[in-house]
């Protein structure tokens, strides 16, 4: 076999258009440069069905072998999604490396992730990956097992190999059960607070990172290329009617995303599934903008996050000609999208104006009057509602100003209430 080269190479990239399944070429090359290979020439051709040995015909692997040659090439990048024994059939044919797309979005993962959890979750998905490609591949991690009743007669090194990786992805699923228990204490705490969670979701590198930044006031990582944050940010974000919100930044989706990387980011993205509110960043100058839009809502779907308020976000409307900020209403007048550009800010109050009515439409004011003995209302008074005002009055009772969720209502039942305009 050949030695496998380090990142940075030289790419020939491999698109063929097929019946079914087809991929997008310029997305490729912006994963190839994400990934920070150098795509130096691009092999298209297309077919009715793949090869089944080598996805490509005779004639095409031909061209991309004299392709590799002429243009010193290290790696090959192909735009499809590539069976264990295709990828080796093409290796040994080539005598380079071959990356498939999913391939290619896991090593991009990998570079990207920062956490202890991210870290993780990339590891089981890249494992994962590699357990229908294992050639030898973990013989320097460590030797055969040896001793009584550690080894079968006969072990061969690829059954060694097999159980290594297993016992690692074991590892890595019992610490990522413990993340995911914390993340899930996290989403308990919120919802006992009454703090409504927003969820950002989107086509990655529709500008979902810099939205937040525009909101919250943070400074998380945000450059143009895809993928460029992986680890989830949650940030408070107060709206025009003082409420506090919780804004969470996830990962950004794509065609056929590697289902790997979706059970692996499972408990990242049930941040998106367990929102009250769904923003849903979209590239307005996108040319395929209708597409990613779908591809987007086909991941909620697999993650049971459909159902979830949507509020889309037209992003990057400073690309495009004669269109300024505004909102768009339904029929009764509730928002559903907003036109605007995180970059310059422009229309970023509008975003506050329709997450304030939104967020609003379900809470109302009322001044409460409770007895002495009513400490146990109270008490669930700043549990489930906003105080906004607390007196001591003349019987030892509370004088309080509220704003309390409809559902809540019934908490006041036993309280002498008055409605507040507001």
């Amino acid at each position: 076999m050949f030695d496998r080269p380090a990142s940075g190479e030289r790419a020939i990239l491999v698109h063929l258009s097929l019946q079914v399944g087809q991929e997008d070429l310029y997305e490729l090359k912006e994963l190839a440069k994400s990934a920070g290979a150098e795509p130096v020439h691009v092999v298209t051709g297309s077919r009715q069905r793949p090869d089944p040995k080598y996805f490509v015909g005779k004639g095409k692997l031909e061209e991309i072998k004299s392709d590799i040659a002429f243009y010193e090439a290290d790696i090959v990048l192909v735009n499809h999604s590539l069976s264990p024994s295709q990828e080796r059939n093409l290796e040994q044919a080539l005598e380079v490396r071959v990356v498939d797309r999913n391939g290619l979005i896991l090593d991009i993962f990998a570079l990207r992730a920062q956490t202890f959890e991210g870290k993780l979750q990339v590891e089981l998905a890249q494992l994962k990956h590699l357990s229908t490609r294992l050639i030898r591949g973990w013989t320097h991690l460590e030797r055969q097992k040896g001793g009584i009743g550690m080894r079968g007669p006969g072990e061969t090194q690829l059954e060694t190999d097999r159980r290594l990786l297993n016992n690692r992805i074991k590892q890595i699923q019992q610490r990522l059960a413990k993340v995911s228990k914390q993340r899930s204490q996290g989403r308990r705490k919120r919802k006992k607070s009454e703090i409504p969670s927003v969820s950002l979701v989107g086509y990655t590198n529709a500008g979902k990172s810099t939205l937040f930044n525009t909101l919250t006031g943070a400074d998380i990582y945000v450059a143009n290329q895809l993928f460029a944050t992986l680890d989830p940010t949650l940030r408070s974000c107060s709206l025009k009617n003082g409420s506090e919100i919780v804004l969470a930044d996830t990962v950004g989706f794509i065609r056929h995303l590697p289902h790997e990387l979706v059970a692996a980011f499972r408990s990242t993205l049930q941040e998106a599934s367990e929102a009250n509110l769904l923003l849903h960043v979209i590239d307005a100058n996108a040319e395929d903008r209708d597409d990613t839009i779908y591809q987007v809502n086909q991941v909620l779907e697999h993650i049971d996050a459909n159902e979830v308020q949507q509020l889309q976000v037209y992003n990057k409307i400073d690309l495009l000609d004669s269109v300024e900020p505004h909102i768009d209403r339904d029929e009764v007048g509730i928002p559903i999208r907003v036109w605007m550009s995180a970059a310059t800010s422009a229309g970023s109050e509008l975003l506050f104006q329709a997450l304030t009515e939104i967020f609003s439409s379900t809470k109302v004011m009322r001044k409460c009057y409770l007895q002495p003995d009513q400490g146990g209302v109270r008490a669930s008074l700043f549990n489930y509602a906003k105080i906004i005002e607390e007196k001591n009055n003349d019987f030892g009772g509370w004088d309080l100003s509220i704003e309390i969720d409809k559902k809540h209502l019934g908490l006041l039942k036993s309280v002498k209430v008055e409605e507040i305009d507001e």
